[in-house]
C-alpha cells in the first residue's frame, strides 16, 4: 500500500515557487487550509495565480497572502467579502478574473478529469461572460468555460490515513474535493492522520492516488474568522426581515428543494421544521439546512452560502461544490430564494455588483438564476439613498435575464402573471400609496 509521506507546513510551503498557479480549498475560512496558506506567507514567493472562491478573509489564510503581495492574479467566485482584496483590485496591485461560483467550481473539475472545458447557459447575456465563445444548444445559448489546473493545491480534510485517503467533515468538502484532482502536486492538510485500514473504505471521499502529501495540523476558532461563532456571523433578524422569510415560506411547497442565498433569505431556514416536508439547500454543499442554533461556530455545525453557522434536519447530506452546481443546473432545485439590487418589468435581475465598488463578488447567483425552476427574489423596496429597486430596467450588471417568478419587499409582493409586473399584496404596515411612490417601474395592480 502506498503511503504518502507526512511533512510539516514550512515544508509544504517550499513545494511552491514564484509565479506558479495556487488553488486554495475552503469556503470562506471554513475547509480552509489555512496552517497552509499561513506557512507560505512565510516564504519570499512572489507572483501567484490564486484560484480560489474567495481571497480568506482580513489578514486570515489567503488574505494573508494578499497582505503581502504574493498575489499577482486572483481567479474566483467571490472576493467581495475581503475589504483588502476589494482595496487591492481598485489599486491594480492584482488581477482578478471572476467566474459564477458553479462555472468555478466545474472548470475545476474538468481540470481535474482532463477535459478541456464545457459549455454552460450561466452567465450569457452578463458582463461577466462578454468576450467568450457562445454556442446555440437546442435554443439555448450557452458560454464557453475553460478547465481549471494548477502546479500546486493546497486542501483541508478532517482525517486522512497514512495512503492519502481523506474524509471531509460537514460542509467543508466545498471545494477541496475538486481541487484535490486538479493540481500537479496536492498537499492535504488534516486534524487528524490515522493507519491504513482504521477508514472504511465507504467513507472515503478522495481517494489517495490524488494526494502527494500530508500535514497534520488542527484548526481553532482562530482560524475559522466570521463562522467562529453566531455572534461574529453578523446575522440580522429583525421583525421586518422576519415578515418577509414568512411571506416567502408561503411560496414553498412540500417536497420543494429549496436553494437559499445570503442575507435575509437565510432566516426562511428558521422556519422550516422537519415536518414541513422542504429541504433546504446550501450551494457549498449542504441538503437539509435547518434553523441556525442558539450559539456555537463552524466547529460545531456546518456553515450556509452566508457563512452562518446552522443546523442539519433528519434526512440531511454533504456534497462538494461540483455536484451542489450539477444539482443546481441540472434542474433539481425547485426554488431559489436569493437578495436583490434591482428587478424591472422584464423579470430581470441584478444582485451581484455594488454601485461604486469593483466587479468582485457574483458568487452562485448566476447559476442558480439560470438554474432554479422558480426564482424568488428578497430585497427592501428602496435602496440606502432611497432610490427604488423595482425599476423599468435594471441599470445594474445583470444576473440574468427574464428569470424572475416573485419579489418580496418590506412593502409589497409582485408576480408576473402573462409576463406583466404585476402588485398581488401588501405587506404588514405598507400602503397603496407608499408602493406606489417607492417604484419607478410601471405595474398592473391586482391585490388579493
Amino acid at each position: 500500500m502506498k503511503q504518502v509521506p507526512q511533512i510539516t507546513a514550512a515544508q509544504a510551503a517550499r513545494l511552491v515557487k514564484d509565479g506558479d498557479t495556487l488553488m486554495a480549498g475552503g469556503f470562506g475560512m471554513t475547509g480552509n487550509p489555512v496552517h497552509l496558506l499561513h506557512a507560505l506567507a512565510e516564504t519570499t514567493v512572489r507572483g501567484l495565480t490564486y484560484i480560489g472562491n474567495n481571497v480568506g478573509e482580513k489578514g486570515l489564510g489567503g488574505g494573508r497572502l494578499l497582505r503581502n503581495g504574493q498575489i499577482a492574479k486572483a481567479i474566483g467566485s467571490y472576493f467581495t467579502s475581503n475589504p483588502e482584496a476589494v482595496a487591492a483590485a481598485q489599486a491594480g496591485t492584482i488581477e482578478v478574473q471572476l467566474l459564477p461560483q458553479g462555472s468555478l467550481a466545474e472548470a475545476i473539475r474538468a481540470g481535474g478529469a482532463g477535459v478541456g472545458g464545457f459549455f454552460t447557459p450561466t452567465s450569457y447575456g452578463t458582463v461577466v461572460a462578454e468576450g467568450s465563445d457562445v454556442r446555440d444548444f437546442d435554443g439555448t445559448p450557452q458560454v464557453f468555460v475553460r478547465a481549471l489546473r494548477a502546479d500546486v493545491a493546497f486542501i483541508r480534510a478532517w482525517r486522512a490515513d497514512t495512503a492519502g485517503n481523506l474524509v471531509y467533515r460537514l460542509t467543508e468538502q466545498n471545494f477541496n474535493k475538486a481541487m484535490a484532482t486538479a493540481a500537479d502536486i496536492v498537499v492535504a492538510e488534516v486534524e487528524e492522520i490515522v493507519p491504513v485500514g482504521a477508514l472504511h473504505p465507504n467513507e472515503i471521499q478522495t481517494p489517495g492516488a490524488y494526494v502527494d502529501y500530508l500535514v497534520q495540523a488542527h484548526v481553532t476558532l482562530d482560524d475559522l474568522g466570521s463562522s467562529a461563532s453566531m455572534e461574529s456571523s453578523g446575522r440580522k433578524a429583525d421583525d421586518v426581515r422576519l415578515h418577509m422569510a414568512r411571506r416567502a415560506l408561503a411560496e414553498l411547497r412540500a417536497g420543494d428543494v429549496v436553494n437559499l442565498g445570503v442575507g435575509i433569505p437565510t432566516l426562511v431556514a428558521d422556519l422550516v421544521g422537519p415536518d414541513d416536508g422542504i429541504m433546504l439547500q446550501t450551494e457549498n454543499g449542504m441538503l437539509g439546512v435547518g434553523p441556525s442554533p442558539a450559539d456555537g461556530g463552524a466547529l460545531d455545525y456546518p456553515v450556509n452560502a452566508g457563512k452562518v453557522p446552522v443546523t442539519a434536519l433528519p434526512g440531511s447530506s454533504y456534497f462538494d461544490s461540483a455536484d451542489s452546481f450539477a444539482m443546481i443546473r441540472g434542474g433539481h432545485v425547485d426554488v431559489a430564494i436569493m437578495g436583490g439590487l434591482q428587478v424591472d418589468e422584464e423579470a430581470s435581475l441584478a444582485n451581484w455588483a455594488v454601485p461604486g465598488k469593483p466587479l468582485l463578488g457574483v458568487g452562485g447567483a448566476m447559476d442558480l438564476a439560470s438554474g432554479a425552476r422558480k426564482l424568488i427574489v428578497m430585497m427592501t423596496h428602496v435602496a440606502p439613498d432611497g432610490s427604488p429597486k423595482v425599476v423599468p430596467a435594471c441599470t445594474l450588471p445583470l444576473t440574468a435575464r427574464g428569470v424572475v417568478d416573485v419579489v418580496i419587499t418590506d412593502l409589497a409582493v409582485f408576480m408576473y402573471p402573462e409576463g406583466r409586473l404585476t402588485l398581488v399584496e401588501l405587506m404588514p404596515g405598507a400602503t397603496l400609496e407608499a408602493v406606489r411612490a417607492r417604484t419607478s417601474a410601471a405595474f398592473v395592480e391586482a391585490l388579493r
